[in-house]
């Protein structure tokens, strides 16, 4: 082994700390460093955790999924490491190593869990090979960065074709679902579906759908008309669930997990042929189908934990603690590798919304609550999952490298659901182009201002104890989430570290 790899974590930490100090937060400058000094220190500690790697990628709800299935693998007993929003570029996990590797480079982890960015997944797998592979969606987002969608499908086709173990795909996304071709099934590498029922199927679209359902006669998009007026308070499946027999003699693949019905904080879910039905504590019922994905994933790694530790053991891990520890096998794996369908589903109920994603935060009595918006999906789900009676609402729109540049994405929203209660302000670098937008949909709009931090504070402030919507892109909401911060008691959110 090579001086250097000694001597990486204690530089790291170093460099970390000096970035802390100087710049107040997390930085993905430490991971930046340590990738020049020692190109191999994130295989190699990520090849010593016993049950492998976890990538999460997809264009929507990838950090919502990695905060799901982390959370829900450490509520099923394992020690989990998992990077960060903001943190989803490979020098930014190299960083988060840093942070919780010993100086002898050791990670006290059972699993990583990872959120990588679609482009940047390419660059990982080059250095990890994944032991599992959750793919969630392709949709138009950020094609300035990252061009046609099709590209954006190719790039994560590269993250499939390195899996080692199993890759969790989205049934219902064809450019996702056809993934399962560059599988590498003659080396053992399963692939497994997460999907919806029928029902449900018009109101979880591909982006296919967004673009082509459009009516010959009007020319409005059927999409649109059908996305704004979501499920409510659904108690049971609306359909025959896609494992029934009427979907079996479809052709289409079969589902692992999938969502059956939706409600407010509310899902059914369809698993091996039972229905399990539970609440939720995550905003949005987007959220509920990263719910299923996360399921799936974490009932991958479950099934191959059993089968590779169980047999040791006989009929549990209570028979033999010694064989355990002249193994080296964690009764934390062995517990986790017994789990129930019912557990599993009791911890995602625990999940608690992730930075920015229906994040409620209290400002002076009022529940503000943040939402991302960064594709055209993304922001007709959110308007749709969020009722605008009874709150404020303000949109922020910015342009920066991590928005995108090209913001003309607003004019494939539908805005119209907020034309009864109007929008209080509009800020950000683009704020003129959404009231622009707004205007077209004959919304009423009250404030416009490019200040983004002073906009963020009066409208927090006015009308104590109502609640308020913020939607935002990505670097508005980092800036928000700051401003709040100088207002009201915000967590750390770790971003960059």
């Amino acid at each position: 082994m090579a001086w250097n790899s000694f001597a990486t974590p204690l530089i790291g930490k170093a460099v970390r700390a000096a970035s802390r100090l100087a710049h107040g937060g997390g930085s993905a400058f430490p991971g930046r460093i340590v990738e020049r000094i020692d190109p191999g220190f994130l295989a190699r500690t990520l090849a010593r955790l016993p049950l492998g790697v976890v990538l999460v990628s997809g264009t929507n709800g990838k950090t919502t999924t990695t905060r799901m299935v982390a959370s829900m693998l450490e509520s099923l007993g394992l020690k989990v490491f998992t990077n960060p929003t903001g943190s989803n570029f490979t020098r930014g996990v190299v960083s988060s190593l840093l942070s919780e590797v010993s100086l002898s480079g050791k990670l006290d982890a059972d699993i990583a869990v990872l959120e990588l960015d679609e482009a940047y997944a390419v660059h990982f797998v080059r250095q990890v090979r994944p032991d599992y592979c959750l793919l969630l969606n392709v949709m138009r987002d950020q094609l300035d960065r990252f061009g046609e969608i099709d590209n954006t499908a190719r790039l994560l086709s590269k993250a499939a074709e390195a899996t080692t173990g199993t890759v969790v795909l989205n049934r219902e996304d064809p450019r996702i679902a056809r993934l399962a071709n560059v599988v590498h099934a003659e080396d053992g590498v399963d692939v497994r579906y997460f999907g919806l029922d029928a029902a449900l199927r018009g109101f979880f679209p591909s982006d296919d759908d967004m673009s082509t359902t459009v009516d010959a006669e009007t020319g409005e998009s059927t999409a649109t008309m059908t996305h704004t007026n979501p499920p409510q308070d659904v108690d049971r499946p609306m359909a025959p669930s896609a494992e029934s027999p009427e979907a079996a003699g479809s052709g289409e693949s079969p589902a692992d997990v999938t969502l059956l019905a939706v409600g407010d904080h509310h899902a059914s879910f369809g698993i091996d042929g039972e229905t399990y039905e539970t609440d939720v504590k995550l905003e949005g019922v987007y959220n509920l189908y990263n719910a299923a994905a996360a399921l799936a994933a974490v009932r991958a790694v479950a099934a191959d934990a059993n089968a590779m530790f169980l047999p040791f053991l006989g009929s549990g891990a209570g028979d033999d603690a010694g064989t355990l520890r002249r193994l080296g096998i964690s009764p934390r794996i062995v517990g986790f590798a017994q789990s129930t369908t019912q557990s599993m589903i009791d911890a995602a109920a625990q999940v608690t919304p992730a930075f920015g994603r229906g994040e409620v935060i209290d400002v002076n009595g009022s529940p503000v609550e943040l939402l991302l918006v960064k594709n055209p999906m993304g922001f007709r789900l959110s308007l749709a999952s969020f009722r605008p009676e009874g709150c404020d609402t303000m949109i922020c729109i910015n342009d920066e490298y991590a928005d995108g540049r090209d913001m003309s994405w607003l004019w494939d929203v539908d805005f119209t659901s907020l034309r009864a209660t109007g929008v209080e302000m509009v800020s950000g670098v683009r704020a003129w182009d959404m009231a622009l937008r707004l205007e077209y949909d004959q919304v009423p709009l009250k404030a416009v201002s490019t200040e983004l931090e002073e906009s963020v504070t009066k409208f927090v402030n006015a009308n104590p104890g109502t609640r308020k919507h913020i939607y935002c892109t990505y670097t508005a909401m980092l800036k928000v989430r700051a401003t709040l911060g100088r207002i009201a008691d915000v967590s750390d959110a770790g971003v960059g570290r």
